[in-house]
């Protein structure tokens, strides 16, 4: 008869943890990285330019969850041929000098007003391209797009398209001139027989995002001064609004020049929920006098509200303070009834 055996500790055999090696929080300083810059971002590859070389690139673990975005200034290891199919690592992220943000709403209290999304980074102009007819200028639009630029810490610059059109008519180019008047807001005109050499020249030395409606002109414009860019070109349809022709953001360097040009998607909103109702001011720089003698705590949407006397007085343009109540209201609901 068999004898039943007594087991104990020494007959149990304990597998080893699948991490036996010590975790470390040393992360490798990669001395050998090499700088460049992002041009595209595609589904998680990133198209980086270093000297003549067209690199792409993922980012490295060790960047965590930070967004990389076209303008970004980077560091990358791997890699580095730029040959087809070969893929290099971004390890570092230079500080940004300025960031371009936009959000898909205007209401912070929104979940897509919460979303917000860094366009551009280290840019040092936006340009807002916008038709003097077909589409006709919107005002509107602009002065999102110079709220965007005046919070972001970057120079605005008006480029007027189609300015052939209206070439036997001074009249639109004078209304908006009289719209930005007190702002002294730099322009320039393009027309598509004529070569772009004031544009050129307010390019200069900057880094530059060209940003505007659909059917605008945006796209023929930057073929224009880059023709390898081979941007697509739409018409504008019968309501006036273009189709969306340019689907991402491409940074692209300008022919025999240090200088780069930043072309954006066609939109058709310009959400500012991430900017504060204060900051909102400053892109309207014909009523900040006038806000100083509001009462405290002045929403500068119900009565009461200095800036009523400061149009009536001639001292702004009344549809600068619309457009600014029109701003401030999107944020916070609709506007209250206004006596008188």
């Amino acid at each position: 008869m068999t004898r039943r055996r007594d087991y104990d500790e020494d007959d149990v055999r304990v597998r080893p943890g699948r991490a036996s090696r010590p975790r470390t929080r040393t992360r490798p300083r990669h001395a050998d990285a090499v700088p460049a810059m992002v041009t595209e971002v595609h589904l998680g590859r990133y198209v980086c330019v270093t000297g003549d070389r067209k690199i792409i690139a993922m980012r490295a673990r060790e960047l965590g969850r930070r967004g990389v975005v076209v303008g970004d200034r980077v560091w990358l290891v791997g890699d580095l041929s730029g040959d087809p199919g070969t893929l290099a690592r971004i390890v570092r992220v230079a500080p940004r000098r300025s960031a371009l943000r936009r959000t898909a709403d205007d209401d912070a209290s929104t979940p897509e007003g919460r979303q917000e999304r860094v366009v551009v980074a280290n840019a040092d102009q936006l340009v807002i391209v916008s038709a003097l007819v077909d589409p006709p200028p919107r005002t509107g639009f602009i002065d999102r797009c110079l709220v965007a630029a005046y919070d972001a810490e970057i120079d605005p610059l008006l480029c007027l398209t189609k300015a052939d059109l209206v070439a036997d008519d001074p009249a639109p180019l004078a209304a908006l001139r009289d719209y930005y008047a007190e702002l002294d807001l730099p322009y320039v005109q393009c027309r598509p027989d004529r070569p772009l050499d004031d544009l050129r020249a307010a390019l200069r030395g900057r880094m530059s995002v060209l940003i505007g409606h659909s059917g605008v002109g945006k796209s023929t414009l930057v073929n224009r001064l880059v023709p390898a860019a081979d941007r697509a070109v739409g018409a504008v349809s019968a309501v006036g609004k273009g189709r969306h022709t340019s689907a991402s953001a491409v940074a692209l360097r300008l022919p025999g020049s240090d200088d780069w040009i930043i072309d954006t998607p066609g939109v058709r909103s310009f959400g500012l929920a991430h900017v504060s109702p204060d900051h909102l001011l400053d892109a309207f720089a014909d009523l900040v006098e006038g806000s100083a003698e509001c009462p405290p705590g002045c929403d500068h949407l119900g009565d009461g509200c200095a800036l009523d006397a400061w149009v009536a007085a001639g001292r702004a343009d009344p549809r600068r303070l619309a457009s600014y109540r029109r701003l401030l209201a999107s944020r916070t609901g609709p506007l209250p009834e206004r006596r008188g």
